[in-house]
């Protein structure tokens, strides 16, 4: 039988997918792996029955034609300072965790070996940065900084007009303040927390329009954060344009697994959108590793550079929402951005209410300069290839030893699939947050709770919201870990889920008003 290549689509940087039809003996060229990364293929043909299969010895056959040109690469950048870490004994992390009450996030820093319970805050900046961070011009109004800050959001984003917060969910607050009113909904392509909850506190309600392959951890599909059209375009009709206030989408989808928009579902929202006379605004937090994503898995985008995308992207948005603290490289900040002057002369008079005067927002001015630069680095080539390898690094290594984990692998972060992990524990007893758990107690690792505690409470009913979804989240700050520490993030992950029969739930013995995933406590069942 022969079997010949009959279409290519590149998700990542050495991860192709390829649709194989009857041909001749398999005849694989131009084919580039990355580091550690898997070739898949699904073969179409009478006599075979397979789809998703990965291939084995691509690579050797392709080099028995063709010299093997696989170089490995090395992040674009060295390091000048370090921050000491330790290992605590197994029976110390024990006692941390009961301390803790079971919740990775009231650990103590210093009890953690590898942090991965965010990327928000935790990069490690450039010595570009820190010396803007000598720069900073702290008077209380008209500060130089704010105005390199807001030079460079027109240039990279392309929005007109600039407010600046303490963090993203100051945009959020004041975003939902402006714009909603009791009785709206707001569509989103899959909740996240914050912003559902300054949503609902301004009275909307938040209606999920998001792809349903979204909610299926295994399902292979290139850009799972898309809205469906179909969906919104039946909210809009059932509840009228005049109620929805404007559709927020995410770049990239956190809760969905840091997963992607693409660009032609970006345009066909604003077609539809524009249509009704209704408004779009991003939360742009990753959007940077979301164009990346349209450069290598969308057509016709290949050639162009992450920050020629990244301004077209948000080019079909009538704003944003930003946390400074991931894309942009800072420990602290954000903004809100805007493209209506009534609405920025509105922004600009609520954020003195609530964060700080209009040209500071409640950030430092040194800080505002090291964002300022921050977003210069972050449209970087080099950078955001290697950015987003790091993650798909790690989440190669753990597919190759069969852990269940979100595909394809996201870009700030590999989630494992806890429900996979622990299917004898109902979602009631919280198979996610047991896993953060034992995890932290294997090896010192801390990680994130994302499912039904993050997922909170129904604010009509009082009953928790069920998500389809219940994830484990592995968080890669930027530019601070190496290759070794995800080799040993790997190890702890495989021992755990060697383990995963022994694994018995927690029950939550404390729960908050608010975001209770932050500060819930829980002991052992």
């Amino acid at each position: 039988m022969e079997v010949a290549v009959d279409r290519c689509r590149c998700f990542t940087d050495g991860l192709v997918g390829f649709e194989i039809r009857a041909g001749g003996p398999i005849t694989v060229t131009n084919l580039e792996m990355g580091p550690g990364l898997l070739t898949r293929a699904a073969l179409h043909d009478e006599d075979l029955n397979m789809t998703l299969t990965e291939v084995t010895g691509l690579q050797t056959a392709a080099s028995m034609a063709t010299p093997d040109r696989r170089r490995s690469w090395a992040e674009p950048w060295k390091i000048k300072v370090v921050e000491p870490i330790r290992m605590m004994t197994r029976e110390q992390r024990r006692q941390a965790l009961a301390t803790a009450a079971y919740n990775t996030f009231l650990l103590r820093s210093e009890e953690v070996y590898i942090d991965l319970l965010t990327d928000s805050g935790t990069s490690a900046m450039s010595d570009w940065q820190w010396a803007g961070m000598m720069m900073g011009d702290e008077a209380y109004a008209g500060s130089r900084n704010f105005y390199h800050l807001e030079e460079a959001v027109q240039h990279h984003y392309g929005y007109k007009y600039v407010v600046p917060t303490h963090q993203g969910r100051g945009a959020e607050n004041l975003l939902s303040r402006m714009l909603i009113k009791p009785g709206d909904f707001v569509p989103g392509n899959m909740y996240f927390t914050t912003t559902r909850l300054h949503q609902e506190l301004a009275g909307g309600t938040f209606v999920d329009v998001i792809v349903p392959e979204a909610h299926d951890p295994v399902a292979e599909v290139p850009f799972k954060g898309n809205v469906d059209l179909n969906v919104l375009e039946k909210l809009i009709q059932r509840v009228g344009a005049d109620l929805v206030p404007y559709v927020c989408v995410a770049a990239t989808v956190n809760m969905a697994g840091g997963q992607p928009v693409s660009m032609a579902n970006m345009r066909e929202v604003r077609e539809l959108t524009r249509r009704h006379g209704i408004r779009i605004f991003l939360d742009a937090t990753r959007a940077v590793e979301n164009a990346y994503f349209i450069q290598q898995r969308e057509a016709g985008y290949r050639e162009r550079g992450v920050a020629d995308i990244l301004k077209e992207f948000c080019s079909y948005s009538d704003g944003c929402t930003m946390s400074g603290k991931k894309d942009s490289l800072v420990n602290i900040g954000g903004w809100l951005a805007l493209n209506d002057p009534a609405l920025y002369e509105e922004a600009s008079n609520l954020v003195v209410v609530y964060e700080g005067l209009h040209t500071y927002g409640g950030m430092a001015g040194r800080d505002m300069e090291a964002m300022a630069r921050g977003i210069v680095e972050s449209v970087q080539d080099d950078h955001i290839r290697a950015r987003v390898g790091q993650v798909e690094y790690l989440g190669q290594k753990l597919i190759k030893a069969g852990v269940p984990v979100v595909r394809p692998i996201g870009g700030h972060a590999v989630y494992l699939d806890a429900r996979a992990f622990y299917p004898q524990i109902v979602q009631d007893q919280f198979p996610a947050q047991t896993l953060a758990a034992l995890l932290y107690e294997d090896s010192g690792v801390r990680a994130m709770e994302r499912g039904i505690v993050s997922a909170g409470r129904d604010s009509d009913t009082g009953e928790h919201h069920y998500p389809a979804l219940e994830l484990v989240r592995l968080t890669i700050p930027r530019r601070v870990y190496t290759q070794a520490h995800m080799d040993v993030t790997a190890e702890s992950v495989v021992a755990v889920y060697h383990e995963r029969p022994s694994a018995r739930g927690l029950r939550m013995v404390y729960e908050p008003r608010y975001l209770r995933f932050f500060q819930a406590r829980f002991s052992p069942l």
